[in-house]
């Protein structure tokens, strides 16, 4: 059945031939510019879905369930926008003007507009049928439950070769690792993301996913794929290298979907794509091309930014308005978890005689550079790998002057950035979504007809700031911060867009409320699904509350990887082990228990400043073994892993030294073992000192103890990390029972109502009143909590448990430390290898085994921890 779409006198027919998100961009722009309602806007998607976020594919990959439905989502339920889905345009008739997709469906149209996007290609080379790609909701769906598949039928993880090191590869690679697949990436550059980062940064990269448990073929590509019986077996490479393989996905770029312009006979780009102005118009009239499908300037771009800027062109241009579109802003930030990594402006340095200002750390995977003028004034671009902190506030200062040294914006300098470069009203602060400085501090402060927005998830709903990638949020958030402190008005504490309570009175209603689940807390206290802000929060309040098992009752998934681990991730996908050595008191006997689990596992050891003993190196299967033979030998878990106590340190005191006044080895033991395992907004440390001299730097903790003659003084609020603090004295001379108390009080009152993240220091520079309110409450009780604070504690000390004394009870709690479902409890040592002078790997040695130098891998030729780039 045919249906025919005949324009009205009084309105326009635009026809957008695609449902990606530039075609969303445009439906939105039209539909919230055009009030008189004089356009009427079909969308034909040939996906069964409405348009989603393709930016957030790596999410739809480790959440199955995840919805990347982009918003808004109301305009297509009014009857002047459209959307048809699951519908292919096939031919289009110029001179009639009318369009017709596969199921028959004519549209007539005024103006076109090609926002039909890209393919991912896949080379004719042997085999190639047998590839995947990485592109769609249905290509990610297809490869998890393939992956999943493939390792059912095998009896172990399936093998997955990515071709492609840029940034959809590399979601891809390190999204199928972390279902449990063995991935190796094929890159045909010298290092990865070699179309936006320079060597330096390639390598640094390479290195983090190197040691992430990702292989690495560079400087090479598929040659062929090798399929027996209709299954994959093998990949050959260019440089005849075979890796072993049950599943080949290619990511090698984008290829311009532009058959409909090839037919209708428009003026392709010299790579294909419809070649455009800056109307963003082709080369016949009411045609317009967006998104990946257009050819500005002779280059085609997979990016958001310019695909959302092309949109607001055309819609600007349908209207009657004369935008241009004059650039491509190609920054980049990686969507990987674990891996930080960003780029913009000219971060190769490609304009004659700019500085590159470098910060270079390769043992930490760290680096970041900036480009700048010859006078090293202004900026003309940055890489960041390792640590990509500075790149929200740097990207909007592309072309302006710094107020300081360009060192000084490098996080891991150790320099401290200045505080003086305000934005100026022009900076883009949201590139997806064109969003400048002035916008967001003009829609915070409002005018005399709109009231200003003083939360955030408002100004992002006003602005459509951070709505998209998100990584210019915590930007959006200052300038709002800033402009309502000008203002006079307090900003927002709200914790996230879920919750418009401030953790503190999010902790209280929780305990008023008797709340013990998430869902029952959100459908209380807030709205929708969580997020990554409040999960963890709320994972942290019931753990200081119920005292139980921190991932029991549903409450696994508030946490982030350290404590669903219970261990500390480290840069290469191993985990830190760190048992509780109260005051840095240790039998010979439990030495040598950590010597022996050391040498047998191959861990690195290292004696931290807080007096314990870190072993470095264990995969996640293996803890399980190693925390038995130390619970088994009298130790219990250090919660390196959590925000909560870590450790107390103290020096040898009355018992040994001779200026020693009081035992400080008895009191940190007493204190480690009072606050062990109790969940604070952020970590703890204490200290205890025998004498003035001070040994054991208490005045650099949260709580430090100093012995007097008298007793005990006690100081609050040390810290050490990025800003460094002196801890204040808050009483002295207390006998160890009034000491007991006032650490009681303290540490209670600051878990409940201190923010997020915020240290001690922090915390008592925030409150109002500072150290003396402070003070008065914990030594004077001015708000009558004391006995109600102590209880607290001491119900947290009646109930503490060992967590990894509980999980190795239990064994469904131990299922969580299988790194796959079908995970071995003891790895075949035949199965290891190690990497010759060639990069390939050979059966490892026992001597190599024993020294950790082997990884496991499922054959001969996939290293788990890849060559170094």
């Amino acid at each position: 059945m045919t249906e025919t779409d005949r324009a009205r006198d009084d309105v326009r027919n635009i026809v957008i031939v695609g449902g990606g998100p530039a075609a969303h961009r445009l439906a939105d722009s039209l539909h919230a510019r055009d009030a008189e309602r004089t356009v009427h806007v079909t969308v034909v998607g040939d996906e069964p879905h409405r348009p989603y976020d393709r930016v957030a594919l790596s999410t739809r990959l480790a959440d199955g369930d995840a919805d990347l439905t982009l918003h808004p989502t109301s305009m297509w339920d009014e009857g002047h926008v459209r959307l048809i889905t699951g519908e292919r345009v096939t031919s289009i008739d110029r001179t009639s003007r009318t369009a017709t997709t596969s199921a028959g469906t004519e549209l007539h149209w005024d103006d076109l507009v090609l926002a039909t996007g890209s393919s991912a290609p896949v080379p004719d080379i042997p085999g190639s049928d047998s590839a995947r790609v990485y592109r769609t909701i249905e290509d990610v769906d297809n490869l998890v439950s393939e992956a999943r598949e493939l390792a059912r039928h095998h009896g172990r993880p399936a093998r997955v070769v990515v071709a492609g090191g840029g940034l959809l590869g590399l979601e891809a690679a390190g999204g199928l690792a972390k279902l449990g697949a063995h991935v190796a990436v094929v890159h045909s550059g010298g290092w990865l993301m070699s179309a936006q980062l320079d060597e330096g940064a390639g390598r640094a990269l390479g290195r983090i996913i190197s040691g992430q448990g990702i292989g690495l073929h560079l400087g090479a590509r598929p040659a062929a794929i090798r399929v027996e019986d209709d299954v994959v077996v093998a990949v050959e490479l260019t440089n005849e290298r075979v890796i072993e393989a049950d599943l080949v996905v290619f990511a090698i770029g984008i290829s311009p979907r532009d058959e409909l312009a090839r037919d209708l006979g428009l003026e392709l780009g010299p790579r294909g794509g419809v070649a455009i102005d800056t109307s963003c118009a082709s080369s016949a009239a009411n045609i317009w091309a967006i998104g990946e499908v257009a050819s500005f300037e002779g280059r085609c771009t997979g990016l958001v930014a310019p695909a959302n800027a092309m949109a607001e062109v055309v819609a600007d241009r349908i209207l009657g308005g004369a935008a241009e579109f004059t650039s491509v802003d190609d920054a980049t930030k990686l969507k990987l978890s674990g891996v930080d990594v960003a780029s913009f402006g000219d971060a190769l340095a490609r304009t004659e005689q700019a500085l590159e200002i470098v910060y270079a750390d390769p043992a930490r995977g760290l680096y970041q550079k900036l480009v700048m003028t010859d006078d090293a004034k202004t900026l003309l671009g940055g890489i960041f790998v390792g640590d990509a902190s500075p790149y929200a506030s740097l990207r909007p200062m592309l072309g302006m002057q710094l107020s300081s040294e360009p060192a000084a914006y490098l996080s891991a300098s150790g320099m401290e950035a200045p505080a003086g470069d305000e934005l100026p009203a022009s900076a883009l602060v949201c590139a997806c979504n064109n969003v400048a400085a002035g916008t967001i501090r003009d829609a915070v402060n409002g005018d005399e007809h709109t009231e200003g927005c003083s939360e955030l998830g408002a100004l992002k709903a006003c602005t459509r700031a951070g709505t998209q990638c998100g990584s210019c949020v915590p930007l959006v958030k200052k300038i709002m911060e800033t402009e309502l402190t000008k203002a006079g008005f307090t900003p927002s504490r709200a914790l996230c867009e879920h919750f418009e309570l401030s953790r503190q009175e999010l902790f209280e209603s929780i305990r008023v409320l008797e709340l013990t689940s998430f869902d029952d807390i959100v459908a209380r206290l807030g709205t929708g699904r969580g997020c990554d802000v409040c999960k963890p929060v709320v994972g942290s309040i019931l753990a200081t509350q119920l005292g139980s098992y921190i991932l029991d009752g549903g409450r696994g998934g508030l946490q982030d990887t350290n404590d669903r681990a219970m261990a500390n991730m480290q840069k290469d996908g191993t985990y830190s082990v760190v048992p509780r050595i109260p005051a840095g008191e240790i039998t010979p006997e439990k030495l040598a228990v950590i010597a022996q689990v050391a040498t047998d596992y191959g861990l690195y050891t290292k004696i931290t400043g807080g007096q314990r003993i870190d072993l470095f190196g264990a995969r996640l299967d293996q803890l399980p073994e190693i925390w038995k033979r130390l619970v088994d030998a009298g130790f219990e878990s250090g919660q390196a892993y959590g925000k909560a106590l870590r450790n107390v340190k103290s020096c040898v005191g009355s018992t040994w030294c001779r200026f020693g006044v009081q035992d400080s080895v008895a009191m940190a033991v007493q204190l480690e073992l009072r606050y062990r395992g109790l969940r604070s907004p952020h970590k703890l440390k204490f200290g205890v000192s025998g004498c003035a001299r001070e040994c054991a730097e208490a005045r650099g903790k949260d709580v430090g103890v100093i012995a007097t003659d008298q007793g005990w003084n006690m100081y609050v609020g040390g810290n050490g990390g990025f800003q460094p603090a002196h801890a204040q004295l808050l009483a002295s001379d207390l006998d160890d029972e009034t000491l007991l108390k006032y650490i009681d009080r303290y540490i209670m009152y600051y878990v409940r109502t201190a923010d997020r993240l915020q240290r001690t220091a922090r915390w008592i520079e925030d409150i109002e009143g500072g150290l003396d309110h402070v003070r008065d409450v914990v030594v004077h009780d001015s708000l009558g909590l004391a006995d109600e604070l102590e209880a607290a504690v001491d119900r947290h000390v009646d109930s503490y448990e060992d967590e990894w004394a509980a999980t190795l009870a239990d064994p469904e709690r131990l299922r969580r430390f299988r790194s796959f479902v079908n995970a071995p409890n003891v790895p075949d040592p035949s199965i290891a290898r190690v990497p010759d002078q060639r990069g390939q790997m050979r059966p490892a040695t026992a001597e190599e085994r024993d020294r950790g130098e082997a990884v496991l891998v499922a054959g001969t030729t996939i290293p788990v921890r890849g060559v170094d780039a």
